[in-house]
């Protein structure tokens, strides 16, 4: 077996799929040190640079002197500190929910809400651009698992019409994290109620960002239905970790008594509920770091001219730079790597055969100048590499 693992890492590295780590020894930052190296970094989901935010710091330090480290046991033993109860009704209020439940990871919440809510003579339809959690948490929930072509309403309407399932439900990324376009959730939430389905939305690259103060999807949209089922992660825009599902009560009371993830874990330690609860704060009382945000992202648009390589559409803080070749895009990495620039290749299976790209994320962190370096870095290195 060790022999055949090594056969698939070699072939790997032969194909430019093989992934590998930076050591990171600064905290998360428009400005990093990684592999003993200084980076501008354009690497990080920290959307709105909270990640080393001082109130945050402070938070946490605070909230560890009175709940120490850890959790000790499952939240259904004693596990479920006053700190982690405090944030669960926070985050419901905040994205106009009835109620919400914590999970230690988006991972955690996607195959452990969809595991309990759905299974056998049931039916779940994904989108095909779907991030790997919501795929998982389709297969594990043993329920018919139907995908879709991207954002195509009128293929997912044909699924629907002719399902028998006794319960239905369509899964998608809000904001598809290695596209950055917006899924059409009015479409889908429109034939949920067609077709007696509910949603359950993904959320992470879409909370803090979007909506009435970061408030999310459902409030970019206007949307509120007892139809619709979220979940969003904690480690992106809101800076800390974790992640949380959010839906009618009865949907809630149901994840605490059949979610595995949720059952058979330990929680995050409680200190890291009360600095996310300042991270709302920050978050709803964020309008000028959307409003910078949405600067930059407009800047980049308007001043990445290519002769070769093409930005995808998005209107988010995802700007993927579709280069082609695996490594063709690992080439152009490691030329910006050499001007103090981190931006990573994204290759296949992450994205589709034949789109192996540049995944570019801007925080609200970043200046002017540091999107001005990107730009500049961006059309040397397309003068220089593409014949």
């Amino acid at each position: 077996m060790l022999a055949s693992l090594q056969q698939e890492l070699e072939q790997r590295k032969a194909d430019g799929l093989l992934r590998q780590r930076r050591l990171l020894d600064s905290p998360q930052a428009e400005h990093i040190v990684a592999n003993n190296k200084p980076y501008l970094s354009f690497c990080s989901n920290d959307y709105l640079g909270l990640a080393n935010h001082p109130v945050l710091v402070e938070a946490m330090q605070k909230a560890a002197g009175v709940s120490g480290v850890g959790s000790g046991a499952s939240g259904l033993v004693t596990g479920h500190h006053r700190y982690h109860d405090d944030l669960e009704k926070q985050l419901a209020a905040f994205v106009n929910l009835p109620a919400a439940l914590l999970f230690s990871t988006g991972y955690m919440a996607n195959i452990g809400a969809l595991g309990a809510l759905a299974g056998r003579g049931d039916a779940i339809f994904a989108d095909k651009l779907n991030h790997a959690c919501l795929n998982d948490g389709g297969y594990y929930s043993l329920a018919e698992f139907h995908r879709f072509p991207h954002n195509d309403v009128c293929a997912l309407e044909k699924l629907l019409q002719i399902s028998t399932a006794k319960h239905k439900i369509i899964a998608v990324d809000a904001v598809f994290s290695m596209d950055g376009d917006i899924a059409p959730i009015p479409e889908y939430l429109a034939l949920c109620e067609k077709y007696d389905a509910y949603l359950y939305m993904d959320d992470a690259h879409g909370f803090g960002v979007l909506g009435k103060h970061g408030k999310g999807s459902l409030s970019h949209f206007n949307l509120k239905s007892p139809r619709i089922i979220m979940m969003a992660t904690l480690g992106k825009a809101a800076g800390v970790a974790g992640a949380f599902v959010a839906g009618e009560q009865v949907v809630i009371d149901y994840l605490i008594q059949k979610a595995k993830s949720y059952v058979y874990s330990t929680p995050a330690p409680p200190a890291l509920s009360a600095t996310l609860a300042a991270s709302v704060k920050l978050i709803e009382q964020g309008d000028d770091l959307r409003a910078n945000l949405n600067h930059l992202i407009a800047y980049l648009k308007d001043n990445l001219k290519l002769k070769k390589w093409q930005l995808m559409a998005s209107d988010t803080s995802i700007q993927p730079l579709i280069v082609g070749g695996n490594k063709e895009a690992l080439a152009l990495s490691e030329y910006l790597q050499t001007l103090g620039i981190l931006v990573p290749a994204i290759r296949p299976p992450t994205v589709p055969v034949g789109t192996a790209r540049l995944r570019i994320s801007l925080s609200a962190a970043h200046t002017f100048e540091d999107v001005q370096k990107l730009v500049a870095a961006i059309h040397q290195a397309e003068n220089e590499l593409v014949a």
